[in-house]
């Protein structure tokens, strides 16, 4: 009803059934006139038809006759009993034709003149309400001419009869007609489906989309993929959301809906794909609130094996003795495993699921370690109501489709104190993620980010947030297709980025506060933890009071040397004299093992007295090759050789390696050798030159492959 003006329902009523409102429904008059000139002039000069009456008739439509004449009328009385005259004009209008499929005043306007009814001048209003009784001969687009001569003679009418002024006929008159039938506006399709399935009993609903925003979007995603789709990279979903409402601000599903050659119709938004590296942030707050890490605690990123898992960075590389910060920003992937591994992936697993990751919760029981490096299904949307979680500092709230929902949040997924340590960490503009063409941009937002690539390049995924908004990326095939250019960094980076700079621009300049439960500690440089005497580089750190470990370092430790720095002495052998108590660094086995295979200098630990007597039974050798109680399948045509590898304390020199309690070879710390196994259960030991040793047992099957 706000949508009928005064100028429309003027215009129509004169013109339609001056009398409208005087009636019951049928105007006797008009009857009595048409039965006349039907009888005594042979012709049909006017009609006698109410709006009611024409309500009734398009209500239920029949062949013209005399007895259903009668029908029509019986209902107009019924229609004027049940209804007022208000809601009856408002049934007319909504009804009315206009040619071809075009039904109602508002289907006409928003398809001729791209404007909603309020919206439309005399002219237009005057054209508009001329179609219905000609719909087939005065067609815009086509007959314009015709149109205007036909509108004309109303418009001298409405001067006669004084509907409105002089003036605004005259301009009227002098309105050129130029419209044609345009296509309807089709904004956010896919968010218009899902809201309709949603709310099968809603005839009108109020999305939360800003159109301005929701246009931009639209086209800087077709644009884009545009740019991309000679490179087989040929669709793209966006997604905007007000961190204050948890209000979807847009709704981009594809980066052309009518594409039907590759998916335009899949909702990327809701489609399940491999997050990749996205879900690393959540994971390294939850240990800060465990009291694993801080930012500067360093993470041993070396070659790993877990069970037959060996985890591999992206760039296929190592890095030895990296921060938490620096692992996460450069998003390697052994420390995110190793973290996850100490932190038990069942809990990880639990929080994504409680955040409502529908595929994660199916499969739960199945998923691993491999879950945080995207070995597991998430949509974009459960992804960037995840980041929004970081803009809420931690609090987890559902995402609101409707105008009118209000935000409600649930539980808190991390602390405070985490969520802004991550946050500051996402906001590195030195990462090497960053796009190229974004290093030197000077009005780039300052938004906290996070890229990711999904095995095998099939999907590339960007998502970040600031104060006022949450915007994820994902760019790929929906066919699954990989495609080598196809990474998080060089392909959905820009874009997100793109989004930003267009919809947000003032609240890039505000940023979040450190919170109460967060303060400031000195660290060892190379350790991270609580300095000791011997620590001599130290740095700032964030940590959580009463949280945080506060382990002192331990990078170091004292070693009794001859003069000659030639060997090394414990307290059962160490001489009268001839020794000094000499600092060494105290490398973790994992450390020594890659300083040895990638041929890396470092200062060691000279060996032990080889006259003590002692036996040592701490630091036992680890046997990392091949994996204990593991099946090996081997193929009966081919030599097939099983590495033998081990990691050992800094100060062993040489290992013995045994075979079903038969010596096998010797080999220096560390070095990788290999044996031919036989078929069954095979025993293997590793003993050190101190002594201490350590067995596992693999099953050998001889298979023809």
């Amino acid at each position: 009803m706000d949508e009928i003006t005064p100028t429309l329902k003027k215009a129509i009523i004169f013109k339609e059934d001056r009398f409208f409102y005087f009636h019951f429904g049928i105007n006797p008059i008009s009857v009595f006139r048409a039965a006349f000139n039907n009888l005594f002039k042979g012709r049909r000069t006017s009609g006698a038809s109410t709006i009611t009456m024409q309500v009734a008739r398009l209500l239920q439509p029949k062949e013209r006759s005399y007895t259903n004449k009668l029908i029509e009328v019986f209902h107009a009385l019924q229609l004027e009993w049940y209804y007022s005259k208000d809601e009856i004009l408002q049934i007319y209008l909504n009804l009315v034709p206009y040619g071809g499929n075009i039904e109602g005043v508002k289907a006409a306007s928003l398809i001729y003149f791209e404007k909603m009814p309020n919206h439309l001048s005399i002219a237009e209003i005057t054209a508009l309400s001329i179609i219905p009784n000609r719909p087939n001969s005065l067609r815009i687009g086509r007959s314009n001419a015709l149109i205007v001569k036909e509108r004309n003679k109303w418009l001298d009418r409405f001067e006669q009869e004084a509907v409105f002024s002089p003036e605004v006929i005259r301009d009227a008159r002098e309105e050129p007609l130029t419209v044609q039938r345009n296509i309807l506006p089709k904004i956010a399709p896919h968010l218009s489906f899902r809201l309709k399935q949603q709310n099968t009993d809603l005839n009108i609903i109020h999305s939360s989309v800003d159109l301005n925003s929701q246009l931009k979007v639209e086209a800087i995603v077709h644009n884009y993929i545009r740019q991309l789709y000679q490179n087989n990279i040929k669709n793209a979903a966006a997604l905007v959301l007000d961190n204050e409402t948890m209000q979807v601000v847009a709704y981009v599903g594809s980066a052309d809906f009518y594409n039907n050659e590759d998916g335009g119709q899949v909702d990327g938004i809701q489609a399940v794909r491999s997050p990749g590296s996205t879900l690393k942030p959540l994971l390294y707050g939850m240990a800060i609130d465990k009291g694993l890490l801080t930012p500067k605690t360093i993470i041993s990123d070396v070659p790993v094996n877990f069970s037959g898992y060996q985890p591999q960075n992206y760039q296929e590389n190592f890095n030895g003795n990296v921060s938490m910060e620096s692992a996460l920003s450069n998003s390697l992937n052994i420390p995110a495993v190793k973290v996850l591994d100490k932190m038990q992936p069942s809990s990880f697993i639990e929080t994504l699921s409680n955040a409502s990751f529908e595929q994660i919760n199916k499969d739960k029981a199945s998923l691993g370690l491999s879950t945080v490096l995207g070995g597991c299904g998430v949509t974009l949307e459960e992804l960037t109501r995840l980041y929004a979680t970081f803009s809420h500092r931690g609090l987890y709230s559902n995402v609101n489709f409707l105008a009118n929902d209000t935000v409600s949040f649930k539980h808190q997924v991390i602390s405070e104190a985490a969520t802004f340590m991550i946050s500051e960490i996402l906001t590195t503009v030195t990462r090497p993620d960053l796009p190229a063409q974004w290093k030197n941009a000077t009005n780039m937002p300052k938004v906290a980010w996070k890229t990711g690539t999904s095995y095998r390049r099939r999907d590339a995924w960007s998502v970040g947030f600031n104060q006022k908004y949450t915007i994820g990326v994902w760019a790929g095939n929906f066919s699954g297709e990989g495609v080598q250019e196809l990474t998080g960094s060089d392909i959905a980076a820009p874009l997100l980025f793109n989004i930003f700079n267009a919809i947000d621009q003032e609240s890039s300049k505000e940023w979040f506060r450190m919170p109460k439960g967060v303060n400031f500690r000195y660290v060892c440089t190379e350790t991270g933890m609580i300095p000791n005497d011997f620590c001599d580089q130290q740095q700032l750190d964030y940590f959580i009071p009463g949280i945080s470990d506060y382990q002192p370092c331990n990078h170091s430790i004292f070693v009794y040397v001859s003069m000659d720095s030639t060997k090394s002495y414990c307290s059962a052998c160490l001489p009268q004299n001839g020794y000094v108590k000499t600092r060494y660094p105290n490398h973790q086995p994992e450390i020594l093992s890659y300083f040895e295979s990638e041929r890396i200098n470092y200062i060691k630990i000279p060996p032990h007295n080889m006259d003590c007597e002692r036996l040592f039974t701490e630091s036992a050798p680890k046997i990392v090759s091949p994996i204990d109680k593991l099946e090996y399948l081997v193929d009966k045509t081919d030599s097939l050789q099983i590495m033998l590898s081990s990691q050992t304390a800094n100060n062993v020199n040489q290992v013995f390696w045994y075979i079903n309690n038969r010596f096998y070879q010797s080999a220096l710390a560390n070095e990788n050798i290999y044996f031919t196994p036989n078929e069954g259960r095979v025993k293997i030991s590793c003993t050190d030159d101190k002594g201490r040793n350590a067995d596992i047992e693999i099953e050998v099957k001889k298979i023809k492959f």
